[in-house]
């Protein structure tokens, strides 16, 4: 271990696996030594938020030939933000937000981020 890290550790600070951009941001590793003693190392669980936990900017109307990661450009300026587009609606397959033409998609704040109340 190099002298930063171990600085790093002693103080409490940890470096985050992920970039913050990333849904597995916030989220720790563990281990586990298996049968033959080798050592297995693995990404702690994510739990998807409940929708609800988000405020509602807007919504989308799914139209012929929508696609997830287009949609996060559009509204979120990152293609490779389609996750948060699914945590808000409470998808867990990316393709469920465009399966259904006609279907309203909710664009929202990040978790946690007030905004207005959600009028529909």
């Amino acid at each position: 271990m190099d002298t930063l890290q171990a600085f790093l550790q002693a103080n409490g600070l940890v470096t985050p696996l992920y970039p913050a951009t990333s849904r597995y941001h916030g989220l720790s590793s563990a281990q586990l030594t298996a049968a033959d003693g080798s050592t297995l190392t693995y990404l702690r669980r994510r739990f998807v938020p409940p929708p609800e936990h988000f405020a509602t900017l807007t919504e989308h109307l799914v139209v012929s030939g929508d696609r997830v990661d287009n949609l996060a450009a559009r509204y979120l300026g990152d293609p490779l933000q389609y996750w948060r587009l699914c945590d808000a609606n409470g998808a867990l397959r990316p393709a469920e937000l465009t399966e259904v033409v006609g279907q309203h998609i909710r664009i929202t704040l990040p978790e946690g981020v007030p905004g207005a109340p959600d009028v529909r």
